[in-house]
């Protein structure tokens, strides 16, 4: 059975930064493409960033480039997402999915999510 864990949300001030991570188990990444997502309350889920299965390309919704990095370590089956320079607007709760070797598609097109974690970006 695939399992994710996302950790390292929270609550931080607006132009603060939080580092997302995404843990595998039953499995190795070694072969998935990893996307994050998010949802706001009454909002469609979104996505925000994903990276190939050999981690050489990413890519950004235009609302997080340049403030946002994805990154992957294969040896810890683990993906991260780190978010600096964070507003009100990516309030959310954050999703990792996987989906074989490549980046594609909205959410429809992933096969595994972890639960999620909640981060609140607020003064």
């Amino acid at each position: 059975q695939l399992l994710l864990a996302e950790s390292g949300g929270g609550l931080v001030q607006p132009g603060g930064s939080l580092r997302l991570s995404c843990a595998a188990s039953g499995f190795t990444l070694h072969y998935y493409a990893i996307g994050w997502f998010r949802q706001a309350p009454g909002k469609e889920r979104e996505g925000v960033s994903c990276i190939s299965s050999s981690g050489g390309i990413t890519n950004y919704a235009d609302s997080v480039k340049g403030r946002f990095t994805i990154s992957r370590d294969n040896a810890k089956n683990t993906v991260y997402l780190r978010m600096n320079s964070l507003k009100p607007e990516d309030t959310a709760t954050y999703y990792c999915a996987v989906r074989r070797w490549i980046c594609s598609g909205g959410p429809e097109a992933y096969d595994d999510w972890g639960q999620g974690t909640q981060v609140t970006v607020s003064s």
